[in-house]
């Protein structure tokens, strides 16, 4: 039987494109306000909640990661937190990344995405309705989400990856020291009413960067044998990458047989992600100019 991962990929791939890989036009409720995401909420009860065994589960509020989890209750509920922190037919979390296309048709931040306060990890930690703590596998989807042409007032997905989060960071307690407390200064300024949130902002890589990530929905997976189990899905390339002093890193990029041309080989790509030239200064922020010189 497919993993929860595998199964969720799967069900993605029939709402959003056809049996020619060709975007399904769908339609969203419209947005109540910023933090609002019909988009996610469209997934947890119109898309993830027919498998077959399996249960999703939203996230009570805005600003909380992961978006979603998708469990097998019959193998969650009473069982050991340990047994679920590696077990992807358990239960897995899903981070949900959005993204448009520039002018030029690119995915945009191609090269770097903002991950705001909560970086990407391969595990994520979450609590039980007794408030203990449950650390699980952490999967992101990451979609380009485009208007359809026209007044139809529709959307369709251009791009989709569902990637192992191990394969964007696997340094837990990296996460966990930017996900937990953190001192803030208070009583600042000149009336001592400031605070400085001392909020992270994140930037990791974006997977539709790499161009053979982006058009046909892909799942990128630590196992090497999916296939063996689900006849839909076929190895399209294998993904390695470079840690210092270490062993490289490896994970394994499917996609649906149909979507695949006849007679195809796998391919290898070694650190496809994109990374910008970056500097360890801050920019200085924007400077207004006066409309004449002094």
């Amino acid at each position: 039987m497919p993993d929860i991962v595998t199964e969720a990929f799967l069900a993605l791939c029939s709402r959003f494109f056809d049996e020619n890989a060709e975007p399904i036009p769908f339609s969203l409720r419209d947005k109540l306000n910023t933090q609002d995401d019909p988009f996610d909420e469209f997934l947890a009860t119109d898309v993830l909640v027919d498998i077959d065994g399996i249960t999703c589960a939203k996230a009570s509020g805005p600003l909380i990661t992961p978006d979603m989890a998708l469990y097998r209750p019959d193998k969650c509920e009473g069982a050991e937190c340990a047994d679920l922190v590696d077990d992807l037919d358990c239960i897995v979390g899903i981070e949900v990344k959005k993204l448009e296309r520039t002018a030029q048709g690119s995915v945009a931040r191609k090269s770097g995405l903002d991950y705001n306060t909560t970086p990407p990890c391969g595990r994520v930690r979450v609590y039980d309705v007794a408030g203990s703590t449950v650390d699980i596998r952490g999967f992101y989807l990451f979609v380009c989400l485009e208007k359809v042409s026209g007044d139809s007032g529709e959307v369709r997905l251009t791009a989709l990856c569902m990637i192992d989060g191990n394969a964007l960071n696997e340094d837990f307690d990296f996460y966990l020291s930017i996900t937990g407390e953190r001192k803030k200064s208070i009583g600042i300024g000149t009336f001592s009413d400031g605070a400085d949130r001392a909020r992270p902002m994140l930037i990791f890589a974006n997977p539709l960067g790499v161009s053979e990530f982006d058009g046909k929905p892909i799942l990128i997976h630590p196992s090497d044998d999916i296939a063996q189990d689900e006849s839909e899905l076929a190895l399209a390339y294998r993904l390695s990458r470079t840690v210092s002093n270490e062993d490289p890193r490896k994970f394994y990029c499917y996609q649906r047989v149909s979507d695949l041309p006849e007679g195809w080989t796998v391919g290898d790509l070694v650190d496809p992600f994109l990374t910008p030239e970056r500097d360890t200064r801050t920019r200085p922020r924007g400077r207004f100019k006066l409309p004449f010189r002094l």
